[in-house]
């Protein structure tokens, strides 16, 4: 088994573990401790897990396949910070971020670079998931500094 495939698989038993060991009756609100495990599609198209340290602030981890590169995985983790708009039901934020990316290719030079997320993220009133938009821009800085870029929409479940 190649490295790629060992972390990749080892990012999803880590997953998995943390959604068996949690409560599933959660409510969908931006409180200190909450988890949340979903999906993004877009690119790249993969995992989404996102943990808040409170009521503003939040780290997410991805993990993925990219569609810019069929054989390529990619890994990336975001410290967010979210600013609350005006809604009558739910809670909608916009949100940015600081994080690292890491993209292994298949036969190529893998890449690692920063990335700065912006986004939307819809916290339903009724039903613990929600529902995001992001896009970031990526400064990759290995192994030739290059600018790159993300695009998801994601849901995820919270637990």
């Amino acid at each position: 088994m190649n490295f790629k495939k060992t972390l990749l698989y080892t990012f999803l038993a880590a997953f998995l573990a943390i959604s068996f060991t949690a409560n599933s009756n959660a409510q969908a609100t931006a409180e200190k401790g909450q988890k949340a495990l979903g999906i993004m599609v877009g690119d790249p198209t993969g995992i989404s897990f996102k943990s808040w340290l409170g009521s503003k602030t939040a780290f997410d981890v991805g993990a993925a396949w990219s569609l810019e590169n069929t054989d390529a995985i990619n890994l990336h983790g975001d410290y967010l910070w979210h600013s609350y708009l005006d809604v009558e039901k739910g809670n909608l934020a916009f949100y940015y971020g600081i994080g690292a990316r890491a993209l292994f290719i298949e036969n190529a030079d893998s890449r690692i670079g920063a990335r700065i997320p912006l986004g939307f993220n819809y916290l339903f009133a009724d039903a613990p998931l929600d529902l995001f938009v992001e896009i970031a821009p990526i400064l990759d800085l290995v192994p030739n500094t290059d600018l790159n870029g993300d695009g998801v929409i994601g849901l995820r479940f919270y637990f």
